[in-house]
């Protein structure tokens, strides 16, 4: 799987880290949206469609994005599964959820740490893609 996120928001990176400690089986490779791999996967959306939200690739190279991403990357994460099973029996309001969240992302930014964002890169750089 591989999950594309705005690499200049702390807020995501921060976010994603959280998932990525999760994936104890090393399931998840990261790539920003603003690469190569976003522009592979994500060619079909406006840019801004692009930024609104995190998207995530399956095996299958199918896209999903926002709140439907959350719920399949819940899935394959032992811990997430009876998360995943809420989300995906709401997923209007999964949706709304995560998009609150996205809209809202530099406040819910602002309480984090400096040092703990710079950890939070640190762990999505070391699950990075080469991105080509």
């Amino acid at each position: 799987m591989l999950a594309l996120w705005d690499r200049d928001c702390g807020f995501c990176a921060w976010a994603l880290a959280v998932l990525l400690r999760a994936d104890r089986r090393g399931l998840l490779r990261t790539a920003p949206i603003q690469g190569p791999m976003g522009e592979r996967y994500l060619a079909h959306m406006p840019s801004t469609q692009r930024l609104a939200s995190w998207h995530l690739v399956d095996e299958r190279d199918r896209v999903y994005s926002g709140g439907a991403a959350v719920t399949e990357v819940l899935r394959r994460l032992p811990a997430g599964r009876g998360l995943a099973a809420l989300t995906s029996r709401a997923p209007g309001t999964t949706q709304s959820a995560y998009d609150w969240v996205a809209r809202h992302r530099s406040t819910l930014s602002r309480p984090i740490p400096g040092a703990a964002k710079a950890r939070a890169r640190e762990r999505v750089a070391a699950r990075a893609v080469i991105d080509t």
